[in-house]
């Protein structure tokens, strides 16, 4: 507790998943936390349950301004989890516009996150944290340019973190990798669900090649682990499976 005492989290799309999931085990780690997401219904949800250390602000993070906005107040830690849901369908149902959501969502966030924290800039010692997808790491055919998006996502932290390095501004910049669909998500329950039948198979099989499953809970919690993990310490890409957490070369 005394470790975090007085530090700061900005956690991005707060309000459901992986970016609820960090704010409240931040929260119990004893971090002082600023949730942000589009709703202000959920954000209010989020606040009543939350306790005095939880501050909600309602903005669009994939809109230019919001990030330098929100990185005026310097957090210790950002969290980036904010992402589109994309249209499950092959690339002959997709359209231009459901391919290219999560790149004008998701991409576009964290450009605009990434590019912010190195011209604010962050103090010292600041960590920003963008969860990507296994997807990255594998393609996704039935996503659209999900996959894509997110493996820019992951670029663009490296991209940060060299410049970060390159102008000695003592930053830490981290890409998240789940690297299983996570159960409970509705993107689990619709990926799943349009695998499965591809396959002839049904969700809970197809689920069940992951081995034991991974949820958001489980996720937030190697996130909160891996700012204190000596283990991980060094690394730029973090992997999350079922089995816990580790560094991608």
């Amino acid at each position: 507790m005394d470790g975090v005492r007085g530090k700061t989290a900005l956690v991005i799309g707060a309000t459901s998943g992986v970016g609820k999931a960090t704010a409240m085990a931040l929260l119990s780690a004893g971090w002082r936390v600023t949730a942000v997401a589009r709703g202000e219904e959920a954000l209010g949800a989020l606040a009543a349950g939350g306790g005095p250390e939880l501050h909600t602000v309602a903005a669009d993070a994939s809109e230019a301004g919001t990030a330098e906005r929100l990185l005026r107040a310097l957090p210790d830690l950002v969290v980036l989890s904010a992402g589109s849901r994309p249209r499950m369908a092959p690339l002959d149902e997709q359209s231009w516009e459901s391919f290219s959501e999560p790149w004008n969502n998701d991409t576009q966030a964290a450009f605009h996150l990434l590019r912010a924290a190195v011209m604010v800039p962050l103090r010292a010692g600041s960590t920003v944290m963008v969860v990507s997808s296994g997807a990255a790491i594998n393609g996704s055919p039935f996503s659209g340019g999900y996959a894509g998006a997110k493996r820019m996502q992951w670029l663009l932290t490296g991209y940060a973190q060299k410049l970060a390095d390159a102008r000695k501004l003592g930053l830490r910049f981290l890409t998240i990798v789940p690297r299983q669909m996570l159960a409970g998500s509705r993107i689990a329950a619709e990926a799943s669900s349009a695998y499965a039948a591809a396959q002839g198979i049904t969700p809970a099989e197809f689920m069940a090649r992951f081995g034991a499953p991974l949820d958001a809970e489980m996720v937030g919690a190697a996130l909160v682990q891996a700012l204190v993990d000596e283990t991980v310490a060094g690394g730029t890409s973090l992997a999350v499976t079922s089995k816990g957490v580790e560094a991608i070369a």
